[in-house]
């Protein structure tokens, strides 16, 4: 078992809350009277949260996700130390992951959303046919068709609107380490190289394919994969999503799989990779909730590397992987596991 699958757990349940979010997101981006380049974008949920400097960080924070409502519901009961922990947390970009049923809304919900506030919006899109190989997010879309269909609803709503978009958590990762049945090897690379065209045919999209982790195995095991799913034609790839690995051992992995593509440029998922990885309990669930992790660098385009486009917080910190170490089921917020991340973290 490869430990990238985290961000598989986490998913399952993120995409039924996207859906609710992605359209309150639309009827705000819609309706509001506001400036369109007010800081903060609409904060619903009474935290305060604006966003940060766009010269460091363009991405765009979004005002009422679950930790701002958790900096709200601290302040009201008069917590202000914790409050102030989780704000770590509400005042950083995350990112939006595009549930199954509503792909059109949602990405014109939050790119709406982002492009009010002068932000670009960062999205996840994780619906790739037999994902996860029947383990706990099994499923996907129906077939080839209702993929493509899907991918043509969030390039619909994402229009001429900025947007960075993390293509398919694990989707090539499972086509390398046996994961993923032989018979839908074809087929998957065709939907990833079609996803690809079809959010670069997009004026102000980018595009990073998933390509694993830096403790899973060799970039010789991955960069053919890569380059047959489309990555010649995307802005770059993505490491460590949902992970814990440390930034610099992301990066090394990182420029040695960069070297084999044509020194494509990458992004790396920091959201909880502060303390690194976790080495102790059973190697089989190291990667699920562990305990001791910190918050990693914020979001920002001003990295230690040339090659390095971008740390993002891909995961939302906070939000659980699984039901293990007392954790709830996964991509539901758990304040206590949020609480311990943010007070590890460095100010």
């Amino acid at each position: 078992m490869y430990v990238s699958r985290g961000a598989a757990r986490r998913a399952a349940r993120a995409r039924a809350s996207a859906a609710v979010l992605g359209a309150a997101l639309l009827l705000a981006a819609c309706s509001s009277s506001k400036d369109p380049k007010q800081e903060g974008g609409g904060d619903k949920a009474g935290a305060g949260i604006t966003q940060q400097p766009k010269e460091a960080d363009p991405f765009w924070v979004n005002p009422d996700g679950n930790a701002a409502k958790q900096v709200a519901s601290y302040r009201k009961s008069g917590k202000d130390d914790e409050a102030g922990q989780i704000r770590k947390i509400a005042q950083q970009p995350t990112g939006e992951w595009i549930g199954p049923e509503n792909p059109e809304q949602e990405a014109r919900g939050f790119t709406e959303a982002a492009d009010k506030a002068g932000r670009t919006a960062l999205l996840v899109l994780y619906n790739i046919p037999h994902r996860d190989c029947g383990q706990y997010s099994q499923g996907g879309a129906a077939d080839g068709n209702a993929y493509r269909t899907w991918i043509d609803g969030v390039a619909a709503g994402i229009g001429d609107r900025s947007a960075t978009v993390i293509l398919e958590p694990d989707a090539v990762l499972h086509l390398v380490d046996g994961c993923t049945k032989d018979e839908f090897h074809e087929e998957r690379y065709d939907l990833l190289t079609g996803a690809v065209e079809k959010l670069k045919s997009l004026k102000n999209t980018k595009v990073y394919l998933d390509a694993g982790n830096a403790g899973w195995g060799h970039p010789d095991q991955i960069f053919e994969p890569l380059q047959w799913a489309g990555i010649a034609k995307a802005d770059g790839f993505s490491v460590n999503v949902s992970n814990f690995y440390s930034t610099k051992d992301s990066i090394t992995y990182g420029k040695q799989l960069s070297a084999k593509v044509g020194n494509k440029h990458f992004v790396i998922d920091t959201s909880r990779n502060g303390n690194g990885p976790y080495k102790e309990g059973d190697e089989n669930e190291r990667w699920c909730n562990p305990p001791g992790r910190a918050l990693g660098e914020s979001p920002t385009t001003k990295t230690a590397d040339p090659l390095v486009d971008a740390y993002l917080w891909v995961k939302r910190p906070g939000e659980s992987d699984g039901e293990c170490k007392g954790g709830p089921k996964a991509g539901e917020w758990w304040p206590t596991y949020a609480l311990k991340l943010a007070e590890a973290s460095t100010p």
